[in-house]
């Protein structure tokens, strides 16, 4: 595996992982916001053996550059396309958690030649209107859009003297929600940023999440199916099963696909669970791509 920092034509210069076995089929890996490519860890190695692997850290996350601003996800399957064409990567399938599939779902609206399959564990939902978590009138929605503008300034970046405080601190959350185990301490440890006082912060800074999170607000996610040439396979977690509003935004999301899978993993856990369960989550997906891989030759 070679992980380096790769310049794109638009000069931002990613972080990118991959194998280099070039008579493999391609698999790219897109993660989830505030992620970093190492979160595929305890996955990549049931694909090692039949397929190329590809990890990215996208724009404002891990060891990527994080500009001023860009931080639409067709900012960033824009990124994604100029470092397959770096890559001369012809073709791949696309796994992406949260975030990563937003990404992922764009790329393969935008450059279908690309994209032979999409896993998606997200863009499941738009955040409001007929197909989202929030449904009001136009006044009703900028009033809540004005309540989570108030969270997002009042997020706090985490702050410690050493990594082993840090470590400490972030792995209660993981402990409070059953997830903890070996796959999350290395992806932690792959997100924390020294900062200028020497103190340890996260990788992912406050202007990176506000821009990320206020553009997500007004994606419709269906005007991105509508346009989708490839298979598609759907990864709720359980919880997002049970929300009856987002089973609508599926139906009709998944209505717009020509060829689609919806597959539920008991017990998983939105975007963490190729950490908690990456046994499950990553035989689920390459079940799902080595037919799409076999139907495609």
């Amino acid at each position: 595996m070679i992980e380096k920092l790769i310049t794109l034509e638009n000069s931002i210069r990613l972080n990118v992982r991959y194998s280099t076995d070039s008579y493999k089929p391609v698999i790219l890996f897109l993660h989830f916001s505030g992620g970093t490519l190492n979160m595929w860890d305890g996955v990549l190695p049931l694909f090692s053996k039949s397929y190329r692997t590809v990890t990215p850290d996208l724009r404002g996350h891990g060891k990527s550059d994080k500009p001023e601003t860009g931080y639409h996800i067709e900012d960033m399957a824009n990124d994604v396309y100029l470092m397959l064409l770096a890559l001369k990567i012809d073709v791949c399938h696309v796994v992406g958690s949260s975030m990563g599939a937003e990404v992922g779902l764009c790329l393969a609206a935008s450059h279908p030649d690309k994209v032979a399959s999409l896993i998606c564990e997200g863009a499941l939902y738009n955040e409001f209107g007929q197909f989202g978590l929030f449904y009001g009138s136009e006044e009703e929605i900028e009033q809540e859009k004005s309540k989570l503008r108030t969270q997002i300034l009042e997020r706090k970046l985490p702050k410690a003297h050493s990594r082993e405080a840090y470590m400490n601190q972030e792995k209660v959350a993981f402990v409070q929600q059953g997830v903890w185990n070996e796959h999350v301490v290395t992806f932690l440890e792959s997100t924390m940023l020294e900062s200028e006082d020497g103190t340890i912060t996260s990788h992912y800074q406050n202007f990176v999440r506000s821009e990320y999170i206020q553009n997500y607000w007004d994606i419709a996610f269906e005007s991105y199916y509508a346009r989708i040439q490839c298979p598609i396979l759907f990864l709720p977690s359980e919880e997002e099963w049970n929300n009856e509003k987002i089973r609508h935004s599926l139906r009709a999301f998944s209505s717009l696909v020509s060829k689609f899978e919806i597959k539920l993993i008991p017990g998983s856990i939105h975007a963490y669970v190729w950490m908690h369960q990456p046994k499950e989550a990553g035989e689920t997906a390459k079940a799902f791509i080595d037919h799409a891989n076999n139907e495609s030759e």
